[in-house]
């Protein structure tokens, strides 16, 4: 069981993440070691817009969702780490490799998502990261992010 104490809501992960629904795919998260690690949740609601299409009459969380998900929980820990501020500040999944998918994720199930830093060089930041149901590995990717200064409406690229 988690220390509540310990928890991060929704509102520092709306703080710390510019996703919004229905493209946010972290509830929660906790466990939260600066520049190291932290644990992601999702609760995967029959109400997921991507369940309509992805299988109707068997409905399967779509994989590279799941990669997503892992991505967001290390662009949290990355926002919380470098306490960036997400108005000036985009992170961006930059890579993904050794991603493996072991069971599927359906509607009801909670994705625990440990992520850990694996190294950390001049702000490229690279993960690695398990999806989990009840304590059964269902994904696992190591992936990398980096973060840019955001460009106001109207800037050049």
């Amino acid at each position: 069981m988690t220390d509540a104490s310990h928890m991060i809501g929704p509102d520092e992960i709306l703080a710390r993440l510019p996703h919004r629904f229905p493209f946010l795919m972290v509830d929660r998260a906790h466990s939260y070691v600066e520049g190291e690690s932290i644990v992601g949740i999702k609760c995967v609601s029959a109400g997921e817009p991507y369940f309509q299409g992805h299988f109707p009459e068997n409905p399967v969380m779509p994989g590279v969702l799941m990669i997503e998900a892992l991505a967001q929980t290390g662009a949290l820990l990355m926002s919380k780490t470098l306490d960036a501020d997400i108005a000036n500040t985009l992170i961006l999944f930059i890579g993904v490799d050794r991603a493996r998918f072991r069971k599927p994720v359906r509607p009801g199930d909670v994705l625990d998502m440990p992520v850990r830093v694996l190294a950390n060089r001049r702000g490229l930041f690279r993960f690695e990261g398990e999806a989990r149901v009840n304590g059964v590995k269902v994904a696992e990717a190591e992936f990398s992010a980096t973060s840019a200064q955001r460009q106001s409406q109207g800037e050049p690229s």
